[in-house]
């Protein structure tokens, strides 16, 4: 059921000093609002591409949605077994391919009691918040944990989470993890798969790689390039944005500058209840932290589905050309892909 907003007008997220406890995180992992009607049906397999049907269709028979009829014997011949399933699968692919609807899917289609669904920084974040063995103790017995967008870039985090999924496994959870490789990059998931696996070498075992291959759907419909607005088209847009909802209006290097002081686990919060967000002057990162943490405000955004005006220079230019060849490609990539996406919508 829908609740009538109650706010309008413009707020500055650099004034916003968002708190959340560890059962306020605990709460939020939930598929994002976008995802809340994901289902295995909703999700439409590109013909083209036909590891997009074969993965639906080896994901239903993981979540026990997709029954497959028992060989029949003869009269004195033995009925096959099924095909034994790991305990978790790993969505291997690149950006825009639907590896998140068919996360979400997993999820509302799992008859389970207990499960979770996050981004690897909400989990991570949560192990900050409550101590490690209180965090195993809050998953331990759980049906299934979603874990999209799993990050191999910090080997502390890592490590962490691999020895937290070890856990979980052994006392009966289920697990789904998806990974975002480039577009277009040489060995595309084949790398990223091994270096997955490698990373968490002591639970390899128990996953079973799912390929992905596809164009990304943002990408479908628009040409590639975040739209910029003249100062006198954003000021349109904020005022017609704060006179039936909350617009958020700030300039670029100062939202930056606070992002430094928000723990990423909160940008959630930070972004709570607006609908439309504003910046203002924006200008070529060259720091790579504060290029991450920007990273890390545009995954929750893009979550959220909350429209993104802007000007100065072109969202998809945001990142030095030195960051794009560097380690964490990936994530700049799919962060460019996601800001195209919300300054379109």
């Amino acid at each position: 059921m829908s609740t009538a907003r109650t706010r309008t007008g413009v707020v500055h997220l650099a004034e916003r000093a968002p708190e959340m406890s560890g059962a306020d995180m605990v709460a939020a992992l939930v598929p994002p609002p976008q995802f809340d009607g994901a289902t295995f049906d909703s999700y439409r397999a590109d013909p083209a591409y036909p590891s997009q049907q074969e993965a639906k269709e080896k994901l239903q028979a993981f979540s026990g949605v997709a029954a497959v009829a028992p060989a029949r014997g003869g009269l004195f011949r033995r009925a096959k077994r099924p095909p034994e399933t790991k305990p978790g699968v790993y969505l291997d692919g690149g950006f825009g391919v639907g590896k998140t609807h068919l996360l979400a899917a997993i999820y509302h289609a799992m008859p389970a009691r207990r499960k979770y669904f996050g981004s690897f920084i909400e989990y991570t974040a949560l192990v900050g918040a409550l101590g490690y063995q209180n965090t195993v103790q809050l998953f331990r017995g759980s049906d299934l944990l979603c874990i999209d967008e799993f990050e191999l870039d910090d080997p502390g985090d890592t490590m962490v989470m691999t020895r937290l999924l070890g856990e979980l496994v052994s006392s009966g959870t289920r697990l789904a993890a998806t990974s975002n490789t480039p577009p277009n990059a040489l060995g595309e998931g084949r790398f990223a798969a091994q270096d997955f696996l490698r990373e968490i070498h002591a639970m390899a075992a128990s996953f079973e790689t799912i390929r992905i291959d596809g164009t990304d759907y943002r990408q479908r419909a628009i040409d590639g390039t975040a739209v910029v607005r003249t100062d006198a088209e954003y000021a349109e847009d904020l005022a017609a944005a704060s006179a039936v909802g909350l617009a958020s209006d700030d300039g670029f290097g100062d939202l930056v500058a606070h992002l430094a002081r928000v723990h990423p686990s909160r940008y959630i919060r930070l972004i709570d209840g607006l609908d439309l967000i504003g910046l203002r002057d924006v200008a070529v990162l060259e720091d790579q932290s504060a290029a991450l943490r920007f990273v890390a405000f545009v995954d929750r955004a893009y979550d959220a589905q909350i429209p993104l005006r802007a000007t100065g220079v072109p969202l998809n230019e945001v990142f030095h050309p030195d960051m794009l060849g560097g380690g964490y490609r990936k994530k700049y990539l799919r962060a460019i892909s996601r800001l195209v996406a919300l300054t379109h919508s």
